[in-house]
């Protein structure tokens, strides 16, 4: 079910001439050349140049992944074929910010064509190392307050790209159908991630007035996730969770203090509910991936990144899973079920 978000080589034939018409024919061909060039520009072909495509992402998990596979997929499909007239580099920072700058200062040493960023931390890093190749990022939450645009309709630097943005009320609005009397919402994040700290001053913006107190479990890094969720045992009817990227990529261990606490997890990354969660409603992120993939064509192709608006998706997906809902002590109501675009056994 959908949820509306409310807000060369030339072909011609040798000739063996002889004197003065040896000119005439040269000039031919030229011209010749010129018409071909001509001819493929207007059918609007990929260029015949190879294109370098630099692709890096903070961490490897299912979400950013699916990015990843989307932006491939979408250049394939526009006729920028990887290996013909296309090379893509891909570098994972393997969730080490470090790491990340490194990786964007190499990309842009490379000379790459267009930067594509997956996660906020590698967009910032490859924003501090360029302001003039194309940084194109996505899966980042608000691009406004992380600083790589000044606005979403535009940039008029070297930076565009895709939000994964999501509206709070429907994310509430499920909190509240799968938990009915809930009054304490755990928040498991990463500090250091500037979309984590946006959404859990949202969250807290947004549940307070409902008599909904929310609890932070900050963790610097995943090894620090268990720790974090088993802070929160006791005092809390759920947790959420956002497209944190330490988050994610430590889902399963996030799994295993759920069930052992009977804490039910809530997720905004679908992903999420083959890993552990009760349900998750968010952004299809190989979709969100095809459409930066559009972003990035559109620039090979010779538009100026900063002429480019911000895409965010407009459609939300449920994803639910009863065995992990038993698993966590709870059941899920049916019309929850019913409403799911997939459920996961």
């Amino acid at each position: 079910m959908l949820y509306q978000n409310r807000f060369g080589h030339f072909n011609f034939s040798k000739a063996l001439l002889l004197g003065g018409v040896c000119t005439a024919i040269l000039t031919g061909c030229n011209q010749s050349a010129q018409d071909t060039v001509s001819a493929d520009s207007a059918t609007g072909d990929a260029a015949t140049e190879m294109k370098n495509v630099a692709i890096t992402a903070i961490v490897e998990h299912p979400a950013l992944d699916d990015v990843r596979k989307g932006v491939i997929d979408e250049l394939n499909e526009a006729g920028f074929k990887d290996g013909e007239n296309l090379t893509v580099n891909f570098q994972s920072a393997q969730g080490n910010t470090a790491t990340a700058g490194q990786i964007a200062k190499q990309f842009v040493a490379d000379s790459s064509d267009v930067i594509v960023a997956i996660g906020t931390p590698s967009a910032q890093s490859v924003a501090a190392a360029t302001s003039t190749i194309p940084l194109v990022f996505s899966a980042v939450t608000d691009p406004v307050e992380a600083k790589l645009v000044p606005k979403l309709d535009g940039s008029g630097t070297n930076v565009t790209g895709g939000s994964d943005a999501l509206p709070y009320e429907p994310q509430i609005e499920l909190m509240r159908q799968i938990i009915p009397n809930l009054k304490n919402v755990g928040y498991v994040y990463s500090p250091g991630e500037v979309n984590s700290t946006i959404i859990l001053k949202n969250l807290k913006e947004k549940l307070t007035p409902l008599g909904i107190n929310v609890l932070e479990a900050p963790a610097q890094r995943s090894n620090d996730i268990p720790m974090a969720a088993r802070s929160l045992e006791g005092k809390v009817d759920m947790i959420y969770t956002s497209t944190d990227n330490n988050v994610v990529s430590a889902y399963e261990s996030l799994f295993q203090v759920a069930k052992e606490s009977k804490i039910p997890l809530i997720a905004s990354d679908t992903s999420s509910v083959a890993r552990g969660a009760v349900a998750a409603l968010g952004v299809d992120y190989y979709q969100l991936g095809r459409e930066t993939g559009k972003i990035v064509v559109r620039i090979l192709n010779g538009e100026k990144a900063g002429e480019i608006p911000v895409y965010t998706p407009q459609a939300l997906n449920l994803y639910v899973s009863p065995t992990n809902a038993t698993a966590e002590g709870i059941t899920l109501p049916q019309a929850v079920i019913d409403n799911a675009k997939e459920v996961v056994e």
